[in-house]
């Protein structure tokens, strides 16, 4: 027998890509008042966003509960055969039911239609065939249909699940914005590795405070000011009045900037030589925000004051690389 010759397979890669990308941007002219209303829908849910799908819709369903549920709003995938055996008790009438099928008629999530229904809450469908039994019956219907799958023999499913991914995706961020989801309400349902330390930890639990804080008097020699620095080992000095408030820094470059210009060291006194507008921190501050400031000013060091202007502490560069936020 005489094969064909076989599409390479960069060809073959960049075939699959083209399609799948065809496949989204067809998402773009199905945003509409539907997709709103599924989002107001879910977002008025008192309960859990329950996704179901069966086979490929099934693995797609996992990974946009999980998006739902890291970004504010509680979710959970039920499998839809488990479901006909003892899993419909994970539902209850506080839910709403996300419900997807390519087909449109897979038998084991239209079996779940009925007790659905029996328990009054609002369906959500992603099908690929308006007029399927899934998306007549459900409340609202989300068209992920493709005109073709990357599939050669357009049967495997690809670019449809790529656009069932997509439309969970947008859901998700929608219901995001819509409910004002932040920075912080992420951190909390990431508290784990590098993404949850950047921003859960504050200034606040990094900065050197009390006796720990390089300070000096504005009179004090700079002799005894670098005697001050090196004991504290931040490779500078905050100068403060008697009331704490902050003046100015100084630091090992503003050292070498007065030894260059011949400064007495036991006569100079440091309120004459520190740098003036000192960057500062609060302290409720994000430490990741204190990274971005340092990188921005191309410093190693930031004050952190309180609403009065008074010194309360150090954050130095060293101590946020110790807390894996660089």
């Amino acid at each position: 027998m005489t094969h064909q010759p076989i599409r390479s397979s960069i060809d073959s890669a960049l075939r699959t890509i083209d399609i799948e990308m065809r496949a989204v941007d067809a998402l773009k002219s199905r945003i509409d008042e539907d997709f709103a209303e599924a989002v107001s829908i879910l977002a008025a849910a008192n309960g859990r966003v329950i996704v179901s799908g069966m086979g490929k819709s099934g693995h797609i369903g996992s990974k946009i509960a999980a998006t739902l549920a890291s970004t504010g709003t509680p979710a959970q995938f039920v499998h839809p055969a488990e479901a006909c055996h003892g899993d419909m008790g994970m539902i209850t009438q506080s839910d709403a039911a996300l419900l997807m099928s390519n087909s449109g008629t897979t038998s084991e999530v239209t079996a779940l239609l009925p007790m659905l229904k029996r328990l009054g809450i609002p369906i959500i469908a992603m099908t690929g065939n308006p007029d399927s039994l899934l998306a007549t019956a459900a409340d609202i219907h989300l068209n992920i249909s493709v005109d073709e799958e990357a599939c050669p023999h357009d049967l495997a499913p690809t670019a449809s699940t790529t656009a069932n991914l997509v439309m969970g995706d947008a859901l998700a961020v929608a219901l995001l914005e819509h409910k004002g989801f932040t920075a912080e309400d992420f951190a909390f349902t990431h508290p784990g590795g590098a993404l949850g330390r950047r921003l859960l930890t504050r200034v606040s639990d990094l900065q050197v405070t009390g006796a720990d804080i390089p300070q000096v008097a504005p009179s004090t020699s700079l002799a005894d000011a670098l005697m001050v620095i090196s004991a504290k080992g931040l490779g500078m000095s905050t100068v403060t009045d008697d009331n704490n408030a902050l003046l100015g820094i100084f630091t090992d470059g503003d050292l070498r900037r007065v030894l260059e210009q011949g400064h007495d060291l036991n006569k100079t006194e440091v309120g004459s030589v520190m740098s003036h507008g000192a960057k500062t921190i609060d302290s409720d501050a994000l430490a990741a925000e204190a990274v971005k400031r340092m990188e921005s000013d191309g410093i190693s060091a930031l004050v952190v004051t309180d609403k009065t202007g008074a010194v309360t502490g150090v954050i130095h560069l060293l101590a946020l690389l110790r807390a894996g936020i660089v």
